[in-house]
């Protein structure tokens, strides 16, 4: 049986992921603003918070600082072009099932010009702090969540 406290931390990881989901998905949509192709050489104004305007699939994958647990998930992001993020994700801590099959969330994010951006993420278990990058004309999310061992790809949901 999980103890209280593994169960919190399992909890709190489960955020964590689907934050860095939700970043990632604002980055792929951030790259897909453009109406023409932007090429790599090109470093400002390819992207905006309007290039986030749709749902993107995540996998996260990572470890729980402190307890070392490691986690595994899938995150559903939904960005609306204007800086606002909801969630459900499914995040698997020390191979044990979340508290709840999908666990929701919201928060905000803004995208760089550069296709760099940054997430905060309201769940049950607290809030997320979350950084990605646009990649691959806005069709892949990668973030990592602030003071974890996280990482989350998403791909954009055709």
């Amino acid at each position: 049986m999980q103890s209280k406290s593994v169960r919190k931390r399992l909890t709190v990881v489960t955020h964590v992921v689907l934050a860095f989901g939700l970043l990632a998905f604002g980055a792929t949509v951030v790259g897909q603003s453009s109406s023409t192709p932007v090429r790599s050489s090109e470093s400002s104004g390819r992207c905006s918070n309007r290039t986030l305007d749709g749902s993107y699939g995540f996998l996260l994958d990572g470890t729980i600082l402190g307890s070392n647990l490691p986690l595994r998930g899938v995150v559903m992001q939904n960005y609306d072009g204007r800086g606002n993020i909801t969630q459900v994700d499914h995040v698997v801590t020390a191979g044990g099932p979340p508290p709840q099959e999908w666990t929701p969330g919201t928060g905000s994010y803004t995208v760089n010009s550069d296709c760099t951006g940054a997430a905060v993420l309201h769940t049950v278990t607290g809030d997320v702090n979350l950084h990605f990058v646009v990649v691959n004309s806005g069709k892949q999310i990668n973030q990592v969540v602030d003071a974890n061992a996280v990482t989350a790809v998403g791909n954009k949901v055709n």
